[in-house]
């Protein structure tokens, strides 16, 4: 028998190996996939890489539009309070009922700086498996999606004033 023969022997044979003891962890139901019971650190790990790296490989064609002026923010806000707030919080709402139960822990968009829009259009148009969040672009459209990202970019500077006003400046 030749090295390669015996090498491509020793490859499969691993690979076979590898791929019962994969379907007997699954099938065993071993793993907790409860979402009050946290990820083990290599788990976390894998799914945090693959969701990066799936969301910038399709972020990255899409085309920014413009996403300055009030009315876009505006009408961001709104669907923003409509649709996000239970998740993701708002200026001066601090907690909801939904959040606690939720894992993985959704970020407060409140605080958090929104660096990549076309990443977040996508997150939001697409959702995220295994996340509970939502494919909004089954429901909104494309420049309702692009409204929300103008709103969350900036929703990080506003005080609760400012949003509450913006809200109602808007539904009135």
């Amino acid at each position: 028998m030749t090295a390669i023969v015996k090498t491509a022997l020793t490859v499969a044979a691993t690979l076979a190996l590898m791929a019962t003891g994969a379907a007997l962890f699954i099938g065993s139901g071993i793993y907790n996939n409860g979402a009050d019971d946290h990820h083990t650190r290599v788990a976390l790990a894998v799914i945090t890489q693959l969701r990066e790296r799936s969301i910038a490989a399709r972020a990255s064609r899409i085309t920014l539009p413009d996403l300055e002026g009030e009315s876009r923010v505006a009408g961001g806000a709104e669907h923003y309070a409509a649709l996000c707030v239970g998740c993701h919080l708002a200026p001066g709402v601090t907690k909801s009922d939904l959040r606690p139960g939720l894992y993985p822990h959704p970020p407060n968009l409140a605080l958090e700086e929104i660096l990549d829009a076309r990443k977040a259009f996508w997150i939001i148009k697409h959702g995220i498996k295994m996340s509970a969040m939502p494919a909004w672009g089954k429901s909104l459209n494309d420049e309702a999606i692009w409204d929300i990202v103008s709103f969350v970019r900036k929703m990080p500077a506003m005080t609760p004033e400012q949003y509450q006003a913006l809200l109602q400046t808007h539904s009135g």
